[in-house]
């Protein structure tokens, strides 16, 4: 039960963009279409996911026992850091048609804060190795609906007539507090 509460929780009702607006650069720059959208999230499922994975162990198994946690936030950073460009270099030996696809996206998880934010978060909840995983899988799938959603209003936006001072940003950030406002609705879910 617990899993599952971590999954709802993660995904609909503490949305890491929507509830926790970590990870809005990539959700306001990368969601013109929902296939780039969709792109973005497949890599930032990925890429979060690893991360947590490699952050936690670091973590838990170096910087705790050696009490020098004060070092988590440049540590993080640098995992991350190594993991996109690991990830990118292996992407392009091994499947260059993915690589193509992702190639664009994946320098940008690099300075997405989701990803750090779900990385200091598992630490701050004191989450267990499982939860951990399925926290971060979680928030990831709750990052690509939100993109994915944002993206497929916004191209059902360029086919309306929105007024002249209202086009771009300023109707992309109205939509983006309704989308907000609307997950709201789950609140009382968990």
């Amino acid at each position: 039960m617990e899993y599952f509460v971590i999954i709802i929780s993660a995904i609909f009702v503490s949305n890491i963009v929507l509830a926790q607006f970590l990870g809005i650069c990539p959700f306001l720059g990368v969601s013109n279409k929902v296939d780039t959208a969709v792109g973005m999230s497949f890599a930032v499922l990925f890429v979060m996911t690893l991360a947590t994975l490699v952050t936690w162990l670091i973590y838990h198994y170096v910087l705790a026992p050696f009490q020098i946690t004060f070092l988590q936030t440049i540590s993080f950073i640098l995992v991350i850091a190594s993991l996109v460009q690991m990830v990118e270099i292996i992407l392009k030996k091994i499947s260059p048609p993915l690589y193509q696809a992702l190639g664009i996206y994946l320098p940008l998880i690099t300075t997405n804060c989701a990803v750090m934010g779900v990385a200091l978060l598992t630490i701050g909840k004191d989450f267990n190795f499982l939860e951990a995983i399925v926290f971060a899988i979680s928030n990831a799938i709750g990052f690509g609906l939100a993109m994915t959603l944002f993206a497929g209003l916004r191209e059902h936006l360029d086919l309306m007539e929105v007024p002249a001072g209202m086009r771009g940003v300023p109707i992309a950030l109205v939509t983006a507090g309704i989308l907000a406002m609307a997950f709201m609705g789950f609140t009382g879910l968990v």
